[in-house]
């Protein structure tokens, strides 16, 4: 029973965090934006996959790991501020805003998959892994990459619930979700707040891509293929709900990664869905509701 659980349980586990740390990222990102601005973002997964291509681009011109790492979530930075100024903006206050932002995301999703194809083609690409070596836990042997990736991930977490719960930046954004009238009565930027905050979701997105195109095949569609399962994770946790996503995000990965032990590959995902089904039947606020007025 112990060798099992060394042996078959216990690297299972480290492979969910590992991408429980990089999905929460995403999740984060996707939960900012619809807790603050009140859009679903469909073209959320889209920039994770502009985060591994730019990776791409810039270790084909000789750069490396570490330099796309810093460099690419600020490339998307003012990506995701035109974004949001110039098209995003423009149905805020529309009749049916909610369908029409949704359209709206889905045609730059379309778009931007598209590019994608376009540029670098159809054939999957990827880079080696910046960091070799494994390191020993015990029993378990678990490669150093992935062990960075966790440790940075959790860093970069821990960062921004400290933005946004500790500092008067996080007050000004959390107020504006609140009550965006009444702060704009202040004298807030509350349209600077909003596109900032759209930009910041959409870097934390293609931070998680760099850091998973050295585990992960990069291809145009994989922005598609991970959007599902950060959507999941916003809902199961609750809409806006810092902790919730991040609950959400390390549950659902390891459900996932340790159901494949137990039943054929191709059923975790749909049993991940089915566990969003029933949240959303049974708790339809999320594991951790957020009154949002």
């Amino acid at each position: 029973m112990i060798d099992y659980i060394e042996f078959v349980l216990a690297p299972q586990v480290v492979n969910g965090l590992t991408i429980g740390v990089a999905i929460i990222l995403v999740s984060l990102g996707l939960s900012i934006i619809f807790g603050l601005l009140d859009v679903v973002n469909m073209a959320h997964g889209e920039f994770y996959a502009l985060g591994a291509f730019i990776s791409m681009s810039l270790y084909s011109l000789g750069l490396g790991f570490w330099f796309a790492l810093v460099v690419t979530p600020l490339i998307v930075l003012p990506i995701g501020v035109l974004l949001e100024r110039g098209l995003i903006q423009l149905v805020y206050h529309r009749p049916a805003r909610h369908v029409q932002t949704l359209l709206l995301t889905i045609g730059i999703s379309i778009m931007l998959k598209d590019l994608f194809d376009m540029i670098y083609g159809p054939n999957t690409m990827r880079p080696d892994s910046p960091i070799s070596g494994v390191a020993r836990l015990g029993d378990i042997i678990v490669p150093n990459y992935r062990l960075f990736l966790m440790g940075f991930g959790t860093i970069v977490i821990l960062l921004t619930w400290y933005v946004l719960f500790r500092t008067k930046l996080g007050s000004v954004i959390r107020a504006a979700a609140y009550d965006k009238d009444m702060t704009a009565s202040l004298g807030v930027p509350v349209k600077v707040i909003y596109s900032g905050a759209f930009a910041f979701g959409t870097a934390l997105a293609a931070l998680a891509g760099v850091l998973l195109a050295p585990i992960y095949s990069v291809f145009p569609t994989m922005g598609q293929d991970f959007i599902l399962l950060a959507f999941t994770v916003v809902i199961v946790g609750g809409i806006g709900s810092f902790w919730g996503t991040v609950v959400a995000g390390l549950l659902l990965t390891q459900i996932e990664s340790l159901s494949a032990l137990f039943i054929p590959p191709n059923w975790s995902e749909p049993l991940v869905f089915g566990i969003m089904i029933a949240v959303l039947i049974f708790r339809p606020q999320g594991l951790f509701s957020w009154n949002r007025r």
